[in-house]
Parts: C-alpha cells; sequence; structure tokens
C-alpha cells in the first residue's frame, strides 16, 4: 500500500442530470509533506483502476477526479451532505417537553408568517423546504411568509425570505388528501453543523411497520396549548396500515399517501404548531431520511389516535418535478 492510516470520512451524493454524483471523502496521513504530489498520483491510479473492475455500479472513468482539499474545505462538502448529524442521538418524548440538543435536527425548520410560528417544515436543499400544504390554506402569499432555523425560534440561528409556495395542485381543504407543499427560500441557505438538508427517499423504498422514527417540532406541549421557543423532539413507531384502519382508530379516513405512526397508548405525539415538519429515519450508516410530514390527528396523544402522516414516498415524483431533487 501507498499511504498510511486512510479511512473514509464520507460518501456524499446528489442526483445530476444524467445520473448521481458521488463525493468521497478520504483522509490521508503521508509520512512526509514532500511526498504528497507523487502520493496523489499512486492513489488516483488505484483508485481509478478499482473503477474500470467494478461491476457493481455503472461508474464513467472520465468523470473520475482526484482532487485535494484543505480541512475547512472538507469541512464545508460534509456539510453539504444530506441526513447527517454531528450531535448524538438521545431523545425520549415530545409532549412531555425534551429540548433537542443544539445541531440535534439540522433540517429542521420553522415556518412563520408575519414573523409568528405557524408550521414545521424540512430543509431539502439549500434552496428548498417541504411542509404540509394545510399550512398554506388562509394564506399562501410568500411575501408574508419567512423560515428560520436554528433549536430556538427567537433567537433564530438564520433566517430567510421566502421566495415561492407551491401547494399540491389536487389539494382542496378540509379534505386531508395531496398534504404537502414545497418552499423556496431566497437567499440560499447556508450549510453549517447547525442547518443541513435531510435525504429523500426514493419512491420506490418502502419502510415497514413498527419501524423507529423520530419527529421534532416547536408545536404545543398539550391539545389547545401554544406553539413553544425550543425544538422538542421524540420517538415513534410507524404503525401498519392495517391497524390504523381499524374502525376504533381512523378507519377510512386514512387515504392514499397517508400513515400513521406513534403509539395507540397514546403518550407521545405532534401536536398544534407541528405541522409540516419532519418525521424521519435513519438507516444503518447513521444517515437520515424523511419518511413523514406532519399532516393531521384527532387531539394530541390521545389513546387509539396517533398521528397522521404524509407519506413522502407516495409524492416523491411530485416533489421531483416542482424542485428537481
Amino acid at each position: 500500500m501507498y499511504f498510511l492510516n486512510k479511512q473514509i470520512s464520507f460518501v456524499c451524493c446528489s442526483p445530476e442530470e444524467d445520473g448521481v454524483k458521488a463525493d468521497v471523502i478520504m483522509i490521508f496521513q503521508f509520512p512526509s509533506a514532500g511526498q504528497r504530489a507523487v502520493r496523489k498520483e499512486k492513489i488516483h491510479n488505484i483508485l481509478n483502476q478499482k473503477i474500470r473492475n467494478t461491476r457493481a455500479l455503472p461508474i464513467s472513468a472520465s468523470s473520475f477526479q482526484v482532487v485535494a482539499m484543505s480541512s475547512s474545505t472538507g469541512k464545508l462538502t460534509v456539510q453539504a451532505c444530506c441526513g447527517k448529524r454531528v450531535v448524538p442521538l438521545i431523545v425520549n418524548r415530545i409532549m412531555s417537553g425534551d429540548i433537542a440538543a443544539k445541531a440535534a435536527w439540522p433540517w429542521q425548520a420553522s415556518l412563520q408568517r408575519n414573523n409568528i410560528h405557524q408550521c414545521g417544515a424540512t430543509l431539502i436543499s439549500n434552496t428548498w423546504l417541504i411542509t404540509a400544504a394545510h399550512c398554506f390554506k388562509t394564506n399562501a402569499n410568500p411575501r408574508q411568509w419567512t423560515v428560520s432555523f436554528g433549536t430556538t425560534i427567537n433567537p433564530p440561528l438564520m433566517k430567510r425570505n421566502v421566495k415561492r409556495i407551491i401547494v399540491h395542485e389536487h389539494y382542496r381543504s378540509p379534505a386531508r388528501e395531496y398534504d404537502i407543499a414545497v418552499v423556496q427560500v431566497s437567499p440560499r441557505v447556508t450549510f453549517s453543523d447547525d442547518i443541513r438538508r435531510i435525504c429523500l427517499p426514493e419512491a420506490s423504498e418502502y419502510f415497514r411497520p413498527n419501524l423507529t422514527a423520530y419527529i421534532t417540532g416547536f408545536g404545543a406541549l398539550y391539545y389547545g396549548g401554544e406553539s413553544q421557543n425550543h425544538l422538542r423532539e421524540a420517538k415513534l413507531k410507524t404503525i401498519s396500515d392495517d391497524i390504523c384502519k381499524q374502525p376504533h382508530v381512523y378507519g377510512k379516513d386514512i387515504k392514499f399517501g397517508m400513515f400513521c405512526a406513534g403509539y395507540l397508548e397514546g403518550i407521545h405525539d405532534a401536536c398544534r404548531g407541528d405541522s409540516g415538519g419532519p418525521l424521519v429515519v435513519k438507516d444503518s450508516k447513521d444517515t437520515w431520511y424523511l419518511i413523514g410530514i406532519v399532516s393531521w390527528g384527532d387531539n394530541c396523544g390521545q389513546k387509539n389516535k396517533p398521528g397522521v402522516y404524509t407519506k413522502v414516498t407516495y409524492y416523491r415524483n411530485w416533489i421531483a418535478s416542482k424542485t428537481g431533487l
């Protein structure tokens, strides 16, 4: 081997017109600074040979590049990766008031009308967020909306103006179907350890029932309460449609593009002010994906009335058609 103490820090993928761009960030420790140029050429040759010999994925060798970067540039590249967080996962419940640690959920945002929190939202790129359509049922004028980031509404870590609001064309209040919207902000968001984007699953991806998932939001701690200044978090379980569609749960109210998460016993749930916020899961590589958008429910934390979420995979192609993501 021509180099010492190599480790892969991150593999960051982003969509391109004709495929996927993968940024693989690797850390190398060289015996001496003078050998870096020679070793870089050898590293390039080894990796290029590996790519040419691989049969698992079709990779264009002509697009392969090895670029040396400073630690600060590498950190910025990592920050631009989706679904990565720097805070260890320790969560319990939302309605009982567990406050999220700083930078714990860096994709969480607060949608505000006239600077008053209305709904949650999830950052999916440096210009786009995803939320619930019903957040805009009385006002969809982007000039009256702003977005803030960070674990407190006041003071915000960062604020952005809303440039465009796209509500699903088929959404009609008070019906609950098609409860999805995307929001474009300006200027672009600056990624950091505290502000990052979530990953979006593919439309074909399946998330099994009884999967551990997490909700976050600035919503009320009880039914009829007020939104909170501090971001809170909760651990939930996804619930099968067979259970959620039972007569004593929601019956026929569960339509296409919806699913339930929470506990039939009640306890942990989203509440007023959490609408539009994220329900997320992580994979075996600690990458986080957005699977649900807080949509509706009877009361907050009521027995046999878990939260109902907009299914992201069901609307994945619609998201792509509006945002290009």
